[in-house]
């Protein structure tokens, strides 16, 4: 149960920072769990496991990290459609 849990709060964490950006993740609902998944990751190396935790996923930390990916992913994702 908790593994679901933790798959649910990773699509919400990345369907947030997509639309704090204004930018859709590309994949959809996949690409929204994955997102947050990696921006977990990424936000937990960067800046630690502090604040409130939802699944053992630092929710702040968290956040910040899928914004970081999700603004990574635009650029790169801008930078090839435009050398076409």
């Amino acid at each position: 149960m908790s593994f679901i849990l933790y798959l649910i709060i990773g699509g919400i964490i990345g369907w947030l920072a997509g639309l704090i950006l204004g930018k859709d993740v590309p994949g959809g609902i996949i690409g929204n769990i994955i997102a947050g998944i990696v921006g977990a990751w990424i936000g937990g190396a960067l800046f630690g496991d502090w604040g409130p935790t939802v699944a053992g996923m630092a929710i702040v930390p968290a956040l910040i990290g899928s914004i970081i990916l999700v603004l990574v992913l635009s650029l790169i994702m801008g930078a090839v459609s435009k050398s076409r």
